[in-house]
């Protein structure tokens, strides 16, 4: 037999449990704050960009569009080239870099947005400066080296890198992370506060007795405390004793 659970069923445990919950909501939101600003080490962004086109013996000549298809077909090629050891150990030696050209690859992404001839060379460091350097390095030691290995002089620097005044983080997140925490914190503790009510199996209401025993109840016993006698001393107290006789023996009734 299926068991079923209300919707009244599904409030009263989680009003049950709401201490429990909102104990594990905010103890996960504590939590990612203190990583966030205190574990996390942030990491800054930088980029510079730089476009395929003609070079200069060919500035005479008109565009078509088989040289601009031709462009943007090669930069598929370049996103490759500008990542290798051939260009980053270069810029590692260059800038001294405490990064190996594998860790250096890691902080360097290289795209063109919807297939234009323009390509942004992206970097990510713990140093808003070194973020700047690494991304100008990059695109002027490639932009002298493409030169040699495909024998081509196509690649114009378009913008460089700028470090501003006031450089802003793009990781860690905070608010981010905190409300990621919250969502997680609410669902752990609704999960585990009808995980303790399916293993409570105390019989505790009447409900109970005809859910689990099936079983009627035939009556209630209510609990008394002293309190309930303080306040309501009328309710409780004895009614008085009459006296009478009954073919003269003494009779007591309430």
């Amino acid at each position: 037999m299926e068991e079923t659970i209300s919707l009244k069923e599904i409030f009263t445990v989680i009003k049950k449990r709401l201490l429990l919950i909102l104990a594990i909501t905010l103890g996960a939101a504590a939590i990612a704050a203190a990583v966030s600003y205190f574990v996390l080490t942030p990491t800054y962004e930088s980029s510079s960009q730089f476009i395929v086109n003609q070079g200069p013996a060919d500035q005479s000549a008109q565009y078509n569009v088989n040289d601009i298809r031709a462009n943007v077909e090669i930069i598929n090629t370049y996103n490759e080239i500008i990542k290798t050891p051939a260009i980053l150990g270069e810029v590692i030696e260059e800038l001294d870099l405490p990064y190996s050209v594998g860790g250096l690859s890691q902080n360097i992404s290289v795209a063109n947005a919807n297939n234009s001839q323009v390509v942004t060379v992206t970097v990510t460091d713990e140093n808003p400066a070194r973020a700047v350097e690494i991304a100008n390095t990059t695109v002027s030691i490639f932009q002298d080296k493409i030169q040699d290995f495909m024998n081509v002089d196509n690649v114009s620097v378009l913008t460089e890198a700028q470090l501003s005044e006031n450089p802003t983080p793009v990781a860690p997140n905070p608010v981010l992370n905190i409300a990621i925490a919250i969502v997680l914190g609410i669902m752990i503790g609704v999960g585990l506060a009808f995980l303790l009510e399916y293993l409570d199996n105390s019989v505790t209401t009447e409900e109970d007795v005809e859910k689990h025993l099936e079983l009627p109840v035939l009556g209630v016993i209510t609990v008394i405390t002293q309190d309930d006698i303080r306040s309501n001393p009328v309710n409780f107290q004895g009614k008085p004793m009459k006296r009478g006789s009954v073919n003269g023996a003494q009779k007591e009734t309430v």
